[in-house]
């Protein structure tokens, strides 16, 4: 089958590898129709492994597909269903895993994409625990933003914010992938959507998805708008994920007893924090990595009930590095999908 794999910093090939085998118990073999792009794809384009990995890799962490067969035992699934793939291999067994937190999997074994092969190639053969049918109404193409974008906003502000219909949330970067859809998500509950951009465009066009005010942080400093337009009581829930640029002041424009989730440090890793402005205004603040397999399927509900992506592009898979290379210029407005 045909491949897209990384051989090295920024070298992307598409290859003839060996076919995915047949499903055995307990798996499912899948024919892939879309890779959605994240920032965990550039930063392993750019070669910033977390952990040691062999190369060459096949990339992609988010995607979605059509069963093509199933092994022995597996009964939820048949031929021709749409699903989605989880792209955590998680051992199943630890009980973070058997109370359905899976993304503090105790013996993970790596991210596909990333420290394991991932889904740029034809077929993918994969245990069925961690495969999800897709809603009859809701495309493929729209399916593959669901596994890391849906997720991540849903166990953002609704697994660990907890965020409530009438709420003002602060979503930073909100022309992003997550940051797109984390505007949609919070309007569709009937919460009020301060959110930050990068240019008048970007703006225009967070105005455009549901956001009530957006803000362009190079003309204007978005923590003092935020306490002006929130008559300076602050907003109920950051949603964080550029980093160093923007975390302090985003702490600043919370309420007290407010809430912040980060999941991204795009501008940088490391802070220096206040701790007497942490306890005395009774933040909490919630580190976020990836989503339980469970937010995944809320995702998906969320797409049939009409929150839908935001697709800023579509490339074939051979065009994949100019396909990251857009995400990383930070010109994007919502998610760039791949087709395989």
């Amino acid at each position: 089958m045909r491949a897209l794999r990384l051989h090295g910093d920024r070298d992307l090939r598409i290859e003839e590898i060996e076919d995915a085998p047949a499903p055995g118990p307990g798996e499912v073999r899948i024919r892939v129709a879309a890779v959605a792009l994240n920032h965990i794809d550039v930063w392993g384009f750019r070669g910033m492994a977390f952990a040691k990995r062999k190369m060459p890799l096949v990339v992609g962490a988010e995607a979605s597909g059509t069963i093509e067969s199933i092994g022995e035992g597996v009964t939820a699934f048949a031929p021709g269903d749409h699903v989605v793939m989880f792209g955590a291999k998680t051992c199943g067994t630890c009980r973070f895993c058997q109370r359905g937190q899976d993304n503090l999997c105790t013996d993970v074994q790596g991210i596909m994409g990333f420290h394991i092969d991932g889904f740029a190639c034809e077929h993918v053969t994969m245990e069925a625990r961690h495969v999800l049918k897709v809603p009859a109404g809701v495309s493929l193409r729209d399916a593959a933003t669901a596994p890391i974008t849906y997720s991540t906003v849903e166990h953002m502000l609704i697994d660990n914010c907890k965020l409530e219909p009438g709420e003002t949330v602060l979503v930073q970067a909100g022309g992003s992938g997550i940051g797109t859809i984390a505007i949609k998500l919070a309007k569709s509950i009937g919460c009020t959507v301060i959110t930050t951009v990068g240019d008048d465009e970007k703006a225009a066009k967070a105005l455009a998805i549901g956001a009530d005010h957006a803000i362009n942080y190079r003309t204007e400093r978005f923590e003092g708008v935020v306490r002006k337009l929130t008559q300076k009581k602050g907003v109920d829930v950051v949603f964080e994920h550029t980093g160093a640029d923007t975390f302090n002041q985003s702490l600043f424009c919370l309420r007290r007893g407010g809430r912040l989730a980060t999941c991204g440090a795009t501008s940088g890793a490391t802070i220096s924090m206040n701790l007497m402005q942490l306890f005395q205004q009774q933040y909490k603040i919630f580190g976020s990595f990836g989503a339980p397999i469970r937010a995944i399927a809320d995702g998906l509900k969320r797409i049939e009930a009409g929150v839908s992506p935001v697709i800023d592009t579509e490339l074939p898979v051979g065009r994949f590095a100019e396909a990251l290379e857009r995400l990383e210029s930070r010109k994007v407005f919502g998610k760039i999908l791949v087709h395989i």
